[in-house]
């Protein structure tokens, strides 16, 4: 079992069947679907075989495998998971298949229903959108989870590189093929964005290998001696294209007007792990390669931070659009990931990589029962529901678990991580810490104020004879909703996994917890 190649072949599952599903017959649209189901179903059966092989207290880099690919670089398909990763991968694969469960029958209706029309309340339905290829939805699906494998498990830089602009691609056409009427501009938007991050990433990428021993492998670079001018350079090559994909204030832009013109299902994939890239990266190539610059910018870095925290939740407040609503969320989230990445504790560090596997179950949740009132309303609007609890009280239900753990309620999976980024940002921290705390109570607001509008008070008329949740809605959303339960009453099995990697990765920094300040009984000050 060690010696097989276990990353690689999840690698290649989902790009073949990308492939596959290409290929078929465009009017096979079942054949299509149930090829893709299949394909992820079987990626996520794998990767639970070989996550039932990792040993917490083994190696850091497991399933590893190394390979010359462009020796004359120093260039190397090297892989492997530790607790972070392995989490992080075990949550996309998780997500895929209810992704594609839950857009199952939505598919073809891409556009004016899918992607969120803007219908008002008596509009009526929205302005029909011209007929999408529903296999190319499918393969694009399938290939970015091939590629969201492959940067969570790269361990050769310019590997991570390839991968990280790869995913560009399909989310691109996710976006601007399948999505609403501005797609064309949130995708260019999106685009740009990421290049000009890429781009300043793959200078730092480059300078890395001038300056360095002639390899990309992770292992060859950590330790590396740079000039302190050098690595604060290079560092905030790094750190900006990881803030603008995470996305922090104020490189943020870019993800309300993707998540009001995206697909629904596609939305998940794109907020719920492929964002995730941006802090992962950061704890991963941003402490450990760069460790002084990290110290010296984590100040600055806390201040935004903080900022993304009360910044997206006041903007989601003010929402009329239930997707943008739920994207501005996600920037106050992201706030607090980064915040404990960069508090530099155990708690904080553990409590941020626990956040990301957390936020991507509660946000793609919240995106699905979004996607499902969409379908039925032919809207996105606030204002185009009302009452919808007493017509549809499984959708009500499910969106108000989801939404609870949006705004951490204890017993729910955020809250144990957000807990840990405030304790471990406070005994550091102690400003930020309390500012950021403000972000809990605005999280209060903007998450029960949308449930109220939308699925209390009177029935509006437009929602009189909404269907509730059918069954194969109910098992895309049950088992995300089943997770959230759980880890909130249960994370110790994830973070068993996560905390050697924190403790590694705050070795590199050269960081300990700060000491407790609490006078010892019967001292006196």
């Amino acid at each position: 079992m060690d010696d097989f190649p276990w990353l690689s072949v999840l690698i290649a599952v989902p790009a073949v069947g990308a492939l596959l599903v290409s290929l078929l017959p465009r009017a096979q649209e079942r054949l299509v679907k149930t090829v893709a189901l299949g394909v992820t179903v079987l990626v996520a059966l794998l990767t639970f075989v070989m996550a039932a092989g990792f040993d917490t207290g083994g190696r850091r880099f497991q399933f590893d495998e190394t390979y010359d690919w462009i020796p004359a670089f120093g260039v190397h398909w090297a892989v492997g998971v530790d607790g972070v990763a392995l989490t992080l991968i075990l949550m996309s694969v998780i997500l895929v298949p209810l992704v594609v469960l839950a857009s199952w029958n939505e598919a073809e209706r891409f556009g004016g229903v899918m992607a969120g029309g803007d219908a008002g309340p008596g509009e009526g339905a929205a302005e029909a959108m011209p007929s999408r290829s529903v296999k190319g939805y499918f393969a694009l699906i399938l290939a970015l989870e091939a590629m969201m494998i492959g940067v969570f498990a790269a361990t050769d830089v310019f590997l991570f590189y390839v991968f990280f602009e790869a995913m560009l691609i399909p989310v691109y056409f996710l976006i601007g093929y399948y999505g609403g009427p501005q797609r064309s501009y949130a995708a260019v938007k999106f685009l740009l964005y990421s290049l000009f991050g890429g781009l300043l990433m793959l200078v730092a990428v480059i300078a890395l290998y001038v300056e360095g021993p002639g390899s990309f492998l992770l292992e060859d670079l950590t330790g590396l001696q740079l000039d302190e001018a050098t690595a604060k350079w290079l560092f905030l090559g790094f750190f900006v294209a990881f803030a603008i994909k995470a996305p922090m204030v104020p490189l943020h832009t870019w993800l309300p007007d993707a998540a009001g013109q995206a697909p629904a299902g596609a939305l998940v994939l794109i907020v719920g792990v492929l964002d995730k890239v941006g802090t992962y990266g950061m704890m991963r190539f941003c402490l450990e390669l760069f460790p002084g610059a990290a110290t010296w910018a984590a100040p600055v870095v806390l201040t935004f931070a903080v900022i993304s925290i009360i910044y997206g939740a006041v903007l989601a407040i003010g929402q009329v659009d239930l997707k943008r609503l739920v994207a501005y969320t996600s920037i106050s989230h992201f706030g607090f990931i980064v915040l404990g990445i960069f508090a530099m504790t155990s708690q904080g560090q553990s409590g941020a990589a626990l956040y990301m596997v957390n936020h991507g179950f509660s946000t793609g949740a919240l995106f699905l029962i979004v996607g499902f009132l969409i379908v039925r309303r032919r809207s996105a609007r606030v204002d185009a529901f009302g009452g919808v609890q007493k017509v549809a009280p499984l959708l009500a239900g499910a969106f108000l678990l989801a939404g609870l753990s949006g705004l951490s309620l204890p017993g729910l999976a955020p809250f144990v991580s957000e807990f840990l980024v405030l304790v471990g940002t406070f005994s550091r921290y102690e400003v930020a810490a309390v500012i950021a705390s403000l972000g809990i109570v605005l999280a209060a607001v903007y998450i029960l104020w949308m449930y109220q509008r939308t699925m209390n008070g009177p029935t509006a008329e437009a929602v009189q004879g909404m269907k509730d949740l059918s069954r194969r809605e109910l098992a895309a959303i049950a088992p995300i909703l089943a997770i959230i339960v759980a880890l909130g009453f249960f994370p110790k099995p994830v973070l068993d996994v996560i905390d050697p990697s924190v403790e590694h990765t705050l070795s590199r920094v050269e960081k300990t917890d700060p000491a407790p300040t609490v006078a010892e009984k019967g001292a006196h000050p």
